[in-house]
C-alpha cells in the first residue's frame, strides 16, 4: 500500500506545483491597456470555444456512459458474465472524461493569460520571456500527470479491478480525440485563412491587426495546441499505466515470478504507479534548470530545454534502480524503463533533426522555395516520408528489447518509462503556442521590432519542440496501443492472431485503411472551414472601407465564430469513426478480426502520423527561416512559395497527424473495454 500512498502524494505535489507555477505567471506584468485588450480578445474567444465544445461533448459522454452501464456493467446481453451492483465502468468513464477535459482546461486557462505577460517580458529580454512561457507550459505538464496518476490510483484502490479502471482510459481517450480534432480544425482554418489572404494576396505581415482572422488564429493556437495536446498526452499517460497493470500477470510469468492474479497490490502490478510517481518528482526538478542567455542561438535555446529533460530522465533512472532493489524485483525492469526513455528521446531528436532550421533538411526545403510552391510541397512530402525511417526502426528495436526482457508487460512498461518525464516534456511543447501568441500580440500592438524578433526565436523553437513532442507522443502511442491490444487478446483468450485466417486478414485491411480515412476526413474538414474563413476575410477587406489602410477595425468576432462553427460541425464524424469501427468489426467479424484491425491501424497510423507531423513542422520552419531574412526574406516570391507549403503543412502537423496517435489508442482501448461482448 506504500506505493499507492506515494503515487497519491506525487499527484497532489504535482497539482500544488502547478498552482505555484500558475501564481508565478499571473503575478507578472500584463502590459499596457492595448496589450491587455488584445489578450482579453484571445482569452474570451478561447473560453467561448471550449465552452461550446465541452457542452457538445457532455451529451456524448452521458450517452456513452449509459451504454457502458447497460452492456458492460449490468450485462443485458448475458455474454459478459458480469452483473455489478453499481455501474462501475460507466463511473470510471465519466471520471476519465471529466479529468481529460479538466487537464485541457487548466492548461489553456493559464496559456491565454501567459501570452501578454510573455510579450511584456520579451520587451525586456529573451530569458524572461522563455521563463514565463515555459512556466505556463509547466502548469499544463504537471497538471496532466498529477490528475492522471491520482485518477488511476484512486480508482484502482476503490474498485481493485483494472478492467473497470480501463473505463477511465476510455473516457480520457474519447475526449482527447474530439478535443484534438475540434481544436485542430479551428486553429488551422483560421491560420490558413489568415495566411492565404493576408500574406499572399495582400502582402501584409503575419498577425497584422488589419487581418480579420488574426484573433481567431491566436485563439486557435490555444484550443488546438494547448487544450488539444494536453488531452492527447493525458490519455497516452493513463493508457500506458492501465495497459501495464492489465498485463502484469503475463509479465510476472515472463520474469519467473508467481502469478499475481487476484492480488491487486502485488509489487509488479503497482510498479508502473511507482515509476510515474518518480517521474513527477523528477520532472519538477527538471523545470528549474531551463534557462538561457540574451541573444541565444537556436541551438542554445534547444539545449536550455534539453538540460531540463535529460536531468529528469536521469533522475527517473536512478529512482527506478533504487525502487527495484528495495522491492526485490528483477533488475531487467530497469533496462525496460531505460529502453522506453532512450527510444522516446531518439524519436524526439529525429523529429527535431527533420524540422529544425539548425539542420539541413528544413533549410533544403526553404531553398526549394526558390523554384516555386510545387517544389516546396514535393520536398516536404519526401522529407516527411523519409523521416519515418528512424522512428520505425527505433520502435521495432524497443519492442524487441522490452519483450525479450519482460514479455508483453515489458512493452507496456517501456511506454510508461517513455512517458515518465511527461511533466517536463509536455511543458516544452505547450509553451510554444504561448510564444506564438506573444509574437502576434507584439505585432498587433505595434511594439518595437526587437520584441517580435525575440518572440519569433521562441516561436521557432516552439515549432521544433512541438514536432519533437508530436514524435514523442506518437512513439509512446504505438507502445501503449500495442500493450492495450495485448491486454485485449488476454481478455478474449487469443494467444496468436492467425494471418492466414480470412477474418483476421479482413480486419487487418480495414484497420490499415482507417488511418487514411480518418486523415482524409480531418484534412477535408480543415479545407472546408478554411474556405469559409478565406471568403470571410476577403469580404471584410472588400466591404469594410478603410480596413486595408488601417483606419477601420476588422470584425474579429465574425471570424472567430466561423472557425468555431466549422470545428463543432466537422469534428463529429471523425470522432465517432474511432469508437464505432472497433465495435462493428468485433460484433460482425469477431474477436480475432478485431485484433487484426488493431494491428493494421497501429502500423499505418504510426507511420502516417510521423510523416504528417514532420512534413508539417519542416514546412512551417522553412517559412520562418525565410522570414528571418534568408533567401529574400518576407514579401519575396520565395517567401510566397514557402507560405503555400506552410498552409499545406498546417493541417498535417496540427490536425490530422497528432490526431492519428489518439485514433490508434482509442480504438485499442475501445476494444479492451468492449472485449467481453466479442467472445
Amino acid at each position: 500500500m506504500t506505493i499507492f500512498y506515494l503515487a497519491i502524494a506525487a499527484g497532489i505535489v504535482a497539482l500544488i506545483f502547478a498552482l505555484l507555477l500558475a501564481m508565478n505567471v499571473l503575478k507578472q506584468d500584463r502590459g499596457s491597456e492595448e496589450i491587455q485588450k488584445i489578450g482579453r480578445a484571445i482569452q474570451e474567444g478561447a473560453m467561448a470555444f471550449l465552452a461550446r465544445e465541452y457542452t457538445l461533448l457532455a451529451g456524448f459522454v452521458v450517452i456513452m456512459a449509459i451504454i457502458l452501464a447497460v452492456f458492460i456493467d449490468f450485462d443485458v446481453t448475458g455474454r459478459v458474465g458480469v452483473d455489478r451492483s453499481i455501474p462501475s465502468t460507466a463511473i470510471a468513464y465519466l471520471i476519465g472524461a471529466i479529468s481529460s477535459g479538466l487537464a485541457g482546461f487548466i492548461g489553456m486557462s493559464i496559456a491565454v493569460r501567459a501570452n501578454t505577460r510573455t510579450t511584456v517580458k520579451a520587451m525586456q529580454g529573451l530569458n524572461g520571456a522563455l521563463r514565463v512561457a515555459f512556466n505556463s507550459g509547466g502548469v499544463m505538464g504537471v497538471s496532466v500527470v498529477g490528475i492522471g496518476l491520482l485518477g488511476i490510483t484512486i480508482l484502482y484502490l476503490v474498485f481493485r479491478d483494472i478492467s473497470i479502471v480501463a473505463g477511465f482510459g476510455f473516457g480520457a481517450s474519447s475526449i482527447a480525440l474530439f478535443a484534438r480534432v475540434g481544436g485542430g480544425i479551428y486553429t488551422k482554418a483560421a491560420d490558413v485563412g489568415a495566411d492565404l489572404v493576408g500574406k499572399i494576396e495582400l502582402g501584409i505581415p503575419e498577425d497584422d491587426p488589419r487581418n480579420p482572422a488574426t484573433v481567431a488564429d491566436n485563439v486557435g493556437d490555444n484550443v488546438g495546441d494547448v487544450a488539444g495536446m494536453g488531452a492527447d498526452l493525458f490519455e497516452s499517460y493513463v493508457g500506458s499505466i492501465i495497459a501495464t497493470i492489465a498485463l502484469a500477470a503475463v509479465g510476472a510469468a515472463a520474469l519467473g515470478m508467481a502469478n499475481p492474479r487476484g492480488n491487486f497490490d502485488a509489487e509488479i502490478i503497482v510498479f508502473p504507479l511507482l515509476i510515474a510517481a518518480i517521474g513527477i518528482f523528477s520532472s519538477i526538478v527538471g523545470t528549474f534548470l531551463v534557462r538561457t542567455g540574451e541573444g541565444a542561438s537556436m541551438g542554445r535555446l534547444l539545449w536550455s530545454l534539453r538540460t531540463g529533460i535529460f536531468t529528469a530522465g536521469i533522475l527517473v533512472l536512478i529512482g527506478t534502480a533504487v525502487s527495484i532493489l528495495v522491492l526485490g524485483l528483477d533488475f531487467k525492469l530497469f533496462w525496460v524503463v531505460l529502453t522506453g526513455l532512450v527510444a522516446g528521446q531518439i524519436i524526439g531528436t529525429s523529429s527535431e533533426y527533420y524540422t529544425s532550421t539548425e539542420y539541413k533538411p528544413t533549410i533544403g526545403i526553404a531553398k526549394q522555395a526558390e523554384t516555386g510552391a510545387a517544389t516546396v510541397i514535393i520536398g516536404g512530402l519526401g522529407l516527411g516520408m523519409l523521416s519515418t525511417l528512424i522512428p520505425g526502426i527505433v520502435i521495432v528495436v524497443a519492442m524487441w528489447s522490452a519483450n525479450s526482457l519482460a514479455g508483453t508487460y515489458g512493452v507496456a512498461l517501456a511506454a510508461v518509462g517513455m512517458l515518465s518525464t511527461l511533466g517536463i516534456t509536455l511543458a516544452t511543447d505547450a509553451y510554444g503556442p504561448v510564444a506564438d501568441n506573444a509574437g502576434g500580440i507584439a505585432e498587433q500592438a505595434h511594439l518595437d521590432p526587437i520584441v517580435r524578433e525575440r518572440t519569433d526565436a521562441l516561436d521557432s523553437l516552439g515549432n521544433t519542440t512541438a514536432a519533437t513532442g508530436k514524435g514523442f507522443a506518437i512513439g509512446s502511442a504505438v507502445l501503449t496501443a500495442l500493450a492495450l491490444m495485448a491486454a485485449y487478446s488476454q481478455v478474449v483468450d487469443l494467444d496468436v492472431f492467425d494471418l492466414l485466417d480470412v477474418d483476421v486478414l479482413m480486419g487487418l485491411i480495414v484497420g490499415a485503411m482507417l488511418p487514411f480515412l480518418f486523415a482524409a476526413l480531418t484534412m477535408q474538414a480543415v479545407g472546408r472551414a478554411a474556405m469559409a474563413m478565406v471568403n470571410e476575410v476577403r469580404r471584410q477587406f472588400r466591404e469594410i472601407e478603410g480596413l486595408l489602410e488601417g483606419t477601420a477595425d476588422a470584425d474579429y468576432a465574425r471570424a472567430v465564430d466561423i472557425s468555431t462553427r466549422g470545428a463543432m460541425r466537422e469534428m463529429v464524424l471523425p470522432g465517432l469513426l474511432a469508437i464505432i469501427a472497433p465495435v462493428i468489426i468485433g460484433a460482425i467479424l469477431g474477436a480475432a478480426a478485431l485484433g487484426g484491425m488493431l494491428i493494421g491501424a497501429i502500423a499505418t497510423g504510426f507511420l502516417l502520423a510521423i510523416m504528417m507531423a514532420n512534413a508539417g513542422g519542416a514546412w512551417d520552419n522553412a517559412k520562418k527561416y525565410i522570414e528571418a531574412g534568408n533567401l529574400g526574406g518576407k514579401g519575396s516570391d520565395v517567401h510566397a512559395a514557402a507560405v503555400v507549403g506552410d498552409t499545406v503543412g498546417d493541417p498535417f502537423k496540427d490536425t490530422s497527424g497528432p490526431s492519428l496517435n489518439i485514433l490508434i489508442k482509442l480504438m485499442s482501448i475501445v476494444a479492451l473495454v468492449f472485449a467481453p461482448l466479442f467472445i
